[in-house]
């Protein structure tokens, strides 16, 4: 009768131990010891599950890649900025998303861009994309980020979402509004009811800048 959890023990012990010699790719070991030592050891877990499912996705298809990085993603838990950070607005970076275990909506967006950079997906390919939500039911809209993919420049962008997680094209979005969209090369505001964008210079976005210094 105590066989059962003798071997439950020694399964725990194996995944720990397993946890702490297992072979990186995507992070140094001196990068994940500090990281560990900032945030524990759920974090470091998460992480290593993250490097896994970067170096698996680098053999895959572009729709696969965007599936299993906002699949991943989308498995942290949702809390605002206030709730989390005692801040009314803060973009965190990847690893700060990671290593607390949550966030709102841009950290979600934030996260799935720099790791699809990560895997090669081109920098004018991705968007990280300021919205109105349209709740359900009512004719309320929410303030809300997502990351969008252009497999061309005059395609209909895959919207990347925490809220709907399935990949969709955004014109099967109609509860999403544009309103500007960037990544580390611009600025787009969003024409025609969002059907079309214009570039209108740089990214000086001040959240931007912050969160580039902390990256």
């Amino acid at each position: 009768m105590r066989k059962k959890p003798i071997i439950s023990f020694l399964l725990i012990i194996t995944f720990i131990s397993f946890a702490f010699s297992v072979k990186t790719f995507n992070i140094s070991q001196e990068k994940l010891d500090k990281f560990t030592q900032k945030y524990g050891e759920k974090a470091r877990i998460r992480v290593l599950v993250w490097d896994e499912m970067v170096e698996n996705a680098k053999s895959k298809d572009i729709l696969h890649k965007l599936k299993d990085v906002n699949d991943f993603f989308n498995k942290i838990r949702y809390e605002t900025d206030q709730s989390h950070w005692n801040k009314k607005d803060y973009w965190a970076a990847p690893f700060e998303f990671m290593g607390t275990g949550a966030g709102d909506c841009e950290d979600y967006a934030i996260a799935k861009y720099f790791t699809l950079r990560k895997l090669g997906v081109p920098e004018d390919k991705l968007r990280i994309t300021y919205v109105k939500l349209l709740q359900r039911g009512t004719k309320y809209e929410q303030a809300h980020m997502v990351l969008t993919y252009y497999h061309t420049p005059s395609s209909t962008p895959v919207v990347l979402d925490n809220v709907n997680k399935i990949l969709k094209l955004a014109s099967k979005r109609p509860d999403l509004k544009p309103v500007y969209s960037f990544n580390a090369q611009g600025l787009w505001e969003a024409k025609n009811k969002g059907k079309t964008s214009q570039l209108v210079g740089k990214n000086n976005l001040k959240s931007w800048k912050d969160l580039m210094s902390r990256i």
